[in-house]
């Protein structure tokens, strides 16, 4: 049987929104909903919520997840990446416990909405293929990085050039190739590439949402978005 352990992190510290893992979100704390889909998910053996805050602790423990240790404060600031965090977490788990999961779902507080099946049929996608490396979710992008433009000297210049399109920041969106926007929803990995230095691996598999549930919050209006589309739809609740 594979082992697999969803990783929900909620560190202490947010600039844009202060303490927005336990804002209430539709009467609950932001952080129960991802815990709740966890809970939900058949696949998943274990769930830990990774948090240098006590409180935060507390909360995540009251809804269903563990929280065997907080994570220490070095691995908890605004520059801190995924990796060193799944890193640190992984191999205290095995130094304490002798804990081994081989694959990792993380599961992020501030993406909330996520309906029933999802994160088992993302699973699976990894599960039955040992040539996938992970799993991302991704949407249809709302922006097309063609028609994004960056500024040199008080001119305009694109952002990304083509060999094959002819000034494709001038042409019709529905002429330029789809791209993704990765909405982190719902990541899975295999243990070894953390341990190997990379959350991703090589060989990425695509888990396609629907972009109007994609909803990342980092300030108070995309936290009121995000609860106007809970309560409009048929998603995962505390």
């Amino acid at each position: 049987m594979t082992e697999i352990l969803a990783i929900i992190p909620a560190r202490s510290g947010s600039k844009g929104l202060p303490k927005k893992n336990i804002k209430l979100v539709n009467g609950h704390p932001l952080i129960s909903y991802s815990i709740q889909a966890a809970l939900e998910s058949k696949s998943i053996n274990r769930i830990i919520c990774s948090t240098d805050s006590k409180n935060i602790g507390k909360i995540a423990q009251q809804y269903g997840a563990e929280v065997p240790f907080l994570r220490p404060k070095e691995l908890a600031q605004d520059d801190t990446t995924d990796l060193e965090t799944f890193y640190g977490l992984l191999n205290e788990l095995r130094d304490r416990e002798n804990y081994k999961p081989e694959i990792i779902v993380q599961l992020r507080p501030t993406c909330p909405i996520r309906l029933r099946g999802q994160i088992d049929d993302a699973i699976d996608l990894i599960r039955n293929d040992q040539t996938v490396d992970s799993v991302r979710s991704v949407a249809l992008t709302k922006e097309h990085p063609y028609k994004m433009w960056k500024i040199k000297d008080e001119t305009l210049y694109p952002l990304l050039g083509s060999k094959d399109l002819k000034e494709p920041y001038n042409m019709p969106r529905q002429q330029l190739p789809e791209v993704w926007w990765h909405t982190g929803t719902i990541d899975i990995t295999r243990a070894k590439n953390i341990f190997s230095g990379t959350m991703t691996g090589k060989v990425i598999k695509p888990y396609i949402i629907d972009a109007k549930h994609a909803v990342d919050i980092d300030h108070i209006g995309s936290l009121y978005e995000a609860e106007r589309i809970i309560k409009s739809i048929n998603c995962i609740k505390p």
